[in-house]
């Protein structure tokens, strides 16, 4: 009667049933039976996955998907849900393996950083960490007798027994599990389309693998949304009183743009420099024509990295523009010196303007560095740029002109001093060296710098050498490694 011992309750609930049930001492009701009786303590706890510190001074995150949903397993490691900071997106991982227990945010709601992400259910002592026990982490109550019906059968299955059988449950009773919330995926880019369209994410049947919702998606359903649900009978009218009355509409930031707030709020307490000039590219188009004849490479080399370049190495000669301002101590500020030139690139992607940066351009070919660009390009339009491709940068160039426009005024970045603008490139006659009109490439570049610690001379010299470097790029030669 060994299964007799497996707990006080056993007995009664034995006696409990109809005269004919028979058991079996062995039999496989031995499974079924032990599940609801606990004679020993609680194995079971509730650990709380908080959300830490994820670096470079980022204080909350958007929950982008859940990759799990309340009630499922999950393994130590494997990924919980994706975010986006102001930084970058990545995922967030597990520290325990359970059962998810309660998701505390769901898609698109900010977390602010030290809060619970959610509660997961985990062996009781197999953790020993930081985490405090979460108030519902006590023992759970004894679960209820094995109803009688459960019990016969279990024996019927197990041993065969001839005992009356009770009549299926009606499909009428079988209601569907409705899907969660938590499945419907998306990348940020979509996303952000589903926000400039007003469109909530569960309205739409995705596509995509695992019924990841497809920029496609969004745009076929926002179609049919806005089509006219009936033509038009007889000729059009044309209302004589338009309505005039404003709507208006509340729309939150996204985190980039929550970021971009705030950064650019504290750019405009530093007193600005500008600088602007006008430049001839002929030489530099007709190199980038012949690289574009070359068959031997295939990449496609633009004027940016040439103007990368050419930056890194005017640095070299007015190192004070690749410095950063430290006024922790508004009494005795100081300038910190920075040796690498991590040149960032203001980048325009589906979800804001972003602005990663190429590492250690002084030591990078104009190839390696147009491979970078491309590199960060396509992540950032993916929204895949890391923590490490955004943080670090000394200096910045933005490339207003690739959009349109021809002049701007950029706005410094608060760790650097220096920002160069870009314009688009026009074609404008000029006068060659002999006093002919001839046909020329001008492109207006615009400085802004930190009127604080640089000097407009300073600056000035600084944006003449990268004019000279860009107009005569054979003088580039002569400082490559």
């Amino acid at each position: 009667m060994n299964i007799l011992r497996r707990g006080g309750n056993i007995p009664r609930i034995l006696r409990s049933c109809q005269p004919q049930s028979v058991l079996r001492i062995g039999s496989p009701i031995t499974s079924v039976l032990s599940r609801g009786f606990h004679a020993g303590p609680a194995l079971w706890g509730i650990k709380s996955q908080i959300l830490k510190d994820v670096g470079e001074g980022i204080t909350e995150v958007q929950i982008i998907q859940w990759y799990v949903e309340e009630g499922a397993h999950i393994e130590e490691w494997k990924p919980l849900c994706q975010y986006q900071s102001d930084k970058a997106v990545d995922d967030i991982t597990s520290r325990y393996e359970g059962v998810i227990k309660k998701l505390h945010f769901e898609a698109d709601d900010t977390v602010p950083t030290g809060r619970a992400l959610c509660d997961i259910e985990v062996v009781d002592g197999k953790y020993h960490d930081d985490n405090p026990p979460h108030e519902s982490q006590a023992a759970p109550e004894p679960a209820a007798p094995t109803p009688e019906s459960q019990i016969v059968a279990a024996t019927q299955a197990a041993e065969g027994s001839t005992l009356p059988q009770s009549s299926p449950p009606s499909s009428e009773n079988i209601s569907e599990i409705p899907t969660s919330k938590h499945a419907s995926l998306a990348t940020p880019a979509v996303r952000g389309l589903l926000k400039t369209h007003s469109v909530d994410i569960l309205d739409i049947t995705g596509t995509g693998k695992e019924g990841r919702v497809m920029k496609e998606d969004v745009l076929k359903f926002v179609e049919t949304r806005d089509s006219p649900t009936a033509s038009l009978s007889g000729p059009l009218q044309i209302s004589s009183t338009p309505d005039t009355k404003q709507t208006e509409s509340e729309v939150k930031l996204t985190p980039i743009q929550s970021a971009m707030f705030k950064t650019m709020t504290k750019s405009l307490n530093t007193p600005h420099l500008l600088f602007a000039d006008e430049l001839t590219v002929g030489d530099i188009s007709s190199i980038r024509k012949k690289l574009a004849s070359d068959s031997r490479d295939p990449k496609k080399i633009t004027l940016l990295p040439f103007i990368v370049k050419a930056v890194s190495l005017a640095l070299n000669e007015f190192p004070i523009l690749n410095a950063r301002v430290d006024a922790s101590t508004p009494e005795k500020p100081k300038l910190i010196m920075r040796a690498k030139h991590n040149i960032g690139i203001a980048m325009d992607t589906p979800t804001g303007l972003i602005v990663p940066n190429i590492k250690d351009v002084a030591s990078r070919s104009i190839f390696d560095i147009a491979a970078e660009i491309s590199r960060l390009s396509a992540l950032g339009k993916a929204g895949k740029l890391t923590s490490a491709d955004l943080g670090g940068g000394t200096i910045t160039v933005s490339n207003i002109g690739n959009i349109g426009g021809t002049y701007v005024a950029p706005v410094i970045v608060p760790t650097e001093v220096a920002i160069l603008g870009i314009g688009r490139t026009r074609t404008l006659p000029v006068f060659d060296e002999a006093g002919q009109v001839t046909k020329g490439e001008l492109v207006n570049f615009s400085w802004s710098a930190d009127h604080r610690v640089i000097d407009g001379a300073t600056m000035a010299r600084m944006g003449n050498r990268v004019r000279e470097l860009i107009e005569s790029p054979e003088l580039m030669l002569l400082n490559l490694r």
